[in-house]
């Protein structure tokens, strides 16, 4: 059978297209630069003919001029558009985002203003220029990541509306410089920041499953959602992590939309990352992306929660609308989220409680406290032979004690009503400051009998204002200074950002005393290498020595080391008050027990209550002696 080549005629394809041809038959395929109306790819007979592509869809290239070369049809973009290095590509809008108010920026972040007035001129230079190729990629990202660390180790990030507008310029400002970045993939860190960036270019839309791995999170995202709408397609498609070496101690207060109840409280766990892609619309994604956030404190067994910046929610917070927990363990929570943005894990502290062991354990113990401490009040204030200016400071030590415990066992927990919870913790607080006076007025005094000679005493009216007067000062001032200092979400203490009111004058006393004591201990050893004819008066001051330093070292260290221990967010709370629930039996046993004189009053008043019931028993079996013959008398005579 004879085939006849129908590409022979010239004319039967039209001047922009080629023929090829088939056993009995043929087509055309349009020339590069030339398409057909009906979209199709090749076409036989005169029924159509190849156009230029530039005239069938006038839009094809966006913002910009679509013309010709040898290889086929190419868009020149105007003006303040691009098409990323993309020739055929539409060309779209180069959007300097919040780099247009750059005033409002500088206003808002002053320290970093020649920084930021940079940034924005060198986008709105290229958003009117002509040729994307005029901003070098490599330096507006070295200007961007220098802004965002001088702003981080400044600390300019001071409330919730400036966290809002830094991660809003972060966000946007990575999404314009992505696609001018030449390497496919980036890494850069700086100071306080650690960047990850992921670009792709071509004609294509990119599919499959791309990761993006750092030592602090790890992003698993479909790059069809990163590249966005394959009808807006630009030609290019850019992923970012970008990891905050310190954004968590700024942005760990604002956490008010998370609180389901009042007591409730979270602690950002983990380092604030920035995760964003160039498609801009990403507020509910088709499918989730999952962030794997590493745990700051691997520690503790709580439970985790995932949360983004919202900046909708009063000029900023956490919230935790549109993630869920994937995965969680002490190390790491992965997270799946249906947006992008500004992510972190929180650790919830309403998990954290103390063993009921520990607990009971406490309760026991402030309960003995309680009763050696009355015990000590009633040695030191109704025993006459062993009053001095000594006892006295004791009486009061016991005192304050005494009350400090009774109000921490009916109120430390009270926290439902604030202003009595600010008042139990002001009364802790001075009880606790007051006993810090008392003793530190005891190694006053020992300094003053030793150093000064042995009839140097303390007025009565002196040991008042310096035992009361210096931790009311102290109190009153905590107070008026700050009012909310006093009471926490958890217990009426003191505000953890403000313990230091009661550490710093509890530190004061203890390095006045361990002073005072070592001139003392000096000068009784002096007194002690002499022919002293007052022996007994030095063993006396000696026992008082020792005894004062051993309440120093027992009590006062227990004291400072486990306030220090208060910044931890854990149960502290309850070891601290674990160990000192036993101070007022360690009181007891060294001021009473193991006193001589007060033993022989002990012994001397049991003596007397042994002698008295004595008496009373044999007085009462005088009266049933002499009362039974009455009877019998009385029963002859009926």
């Amino acid at each position: 059978m004879y085939n006849t080549d129908e590409c022979k005629d010239k004319k039967v394809c039209g001047l922009n297209a080629s023929c090829t041809n088939t056993p009995g038959s043929y087509y055309c395929v349009c020339n590069a630069g030339y398409a057909l109306k009906s979209g199709k790819s090749s076409f036989s007979g005169q029924e159509e003919q190849c156009e230029d592509i530039c005239k069938i869809d006038e839009t094809i290239c966006g913002n910009g001029s679509c013309l010709h070369e040898a290889s086929g049809h190419y868009c020149a973009c105007s003006a303040g558009f691009s098409n990323y290095g993309n020739k055929t590509a539409r060309c779209t809008k180069l959007n300097c985002g919040v780099f247009k108010d750059v005033n409002n920026l500088m206003e808002t972040f002053f320290i970093v203003q020649d920084d930021l007035r940079q940034l924005s001129e060198s986008c709105l230079k290229l958003s009117g220029s002509k040729d994307s190729k005029d901003l070098n990629g490599e330096v507006f990202l070295k200007s961007l990541l220098t802004v965002i660390d001088q702003l981080l180790s400044a600390g300019s990030l001071s409330d919730n509306k400036k966290v809002s507008t830094f991660l809003d310029m972060v966000e946007q400002a990575l999404r314009f410089i992505g696609p001018f970045i030449k390497t496919p993939l980036t890494k850069r860190s700086i100071n306080h920041t650690e960047l990850e960036l992921l670009v792709h270019t071509g004609s294509a839309r990119p599919q499959g499953l791309k990761t993006l791995l750092s030592k602090h999170a790890k992003v698993d995202i479909k790059m069809k959602e990163a590249a966005g709408d394959p009808s807006s397609y630009p030609g290019f498609t850019a992923m970012f992590l970008l990891i905050y070496s310190n954004l968590e101690k700024y942005a760990n207060i604002f956490l008010s939309e998370m609180k389901k109840n009042k007591s409730q409280e979270f602690k950002i766990n983990s380092k604030v990352v920035t995760v964003s892609v160039s498609n801009t619309d990403t507020k509910h994604l088709n499918e989730p992306v999952n962030i794997t956030l590493y745990h700051l404190d691997q520690s503790n067994q709580t439970a985790h929660t995932c949360v983004f910046w919202d900046s909708s929610k009063e000029g900023g917070a956490w919230s935790d609308r549109g993630c869920s927990v994937a995965e969680s363990n002490p190390e790491y929570t992965m997270c799946s989220c249906n947006h992008l943005g500004s992510f972190t894990v929180l650790m919830d502290f309403n998990d954290i409680e103390s063993p009921f062991e520990l607990q009971l354990f406490s309760w026991i113990g402030l309960s003995l406290s309680l009763i050696c401490l009355f015990l000590c009040i009633l040695t030191f204030s109704m025993i006459r032979s062993i009053k001095s200016p000594r006892t006295t400071i004791h009486l009061h030590l016991c005192i304050s004690l005494f009350i400090a415990t009774l109000v921490f066992l009916a109120g430390i927990s009270q926290t439902q009503n604030k202003v009595g919870c600010a008042v139990v913790a002001g009364m802790l607080h001075f009880f606790y400051l007051a006993s810090f006076c008392w003793m530190c007025l005891e190694g006053i005094q020992l300094f003053r009998m030793v150093v000064l000679v042995f009839n140097t005493n303390f007025k009565t009216s002196y040991m008042m204002a310096g035992g009361y007067g210096v931790p009311a000062v102290i109190v009153a001032v905590t107070a008026l200074v700050k009012a909310n200092r006093y009471g926490t979400k958890k217990v009426c203490w003191l505000n953890l950002d403000y313990v230091w009111s009661f550490i710093g004058p509890a530190f004061v006393s203890i390095i006045i005393n361990t002073f005072l004591f070592l001139i003392t201990v000096w000068k009784l050893a002096q007194k002690f290498s002499s022919l002293n004819p007052d022996l007994d008066s030095l063993q006396k001051i000696k026992a008082f020595a020792v005894t004062a330093v051993a309440q120093l070292c027992i009590l006062r260290t227990m004291w400072m080391f486990n306030s220090f221990h208060l910044k931890r967010d854990d149960a502290s709370i309850y070891y601290l008050f674990t160990i000192f629930s036993l101070q007022g039996v360690l009181l007891f046993i060294m001021h009473c027990l193991f006193s001589k004189q007060v033993r022989d009053e002990y012994g001397s008043f049991f003596s007397r209550c042994s002698a008295w019931k004595r008496s009373q028993t044999h007085a009462s079996r005088q009266t049933m002696d002499t009362g039974e013959p009455n009877i019998r008398k009385r029963t002859h005579n009926l």
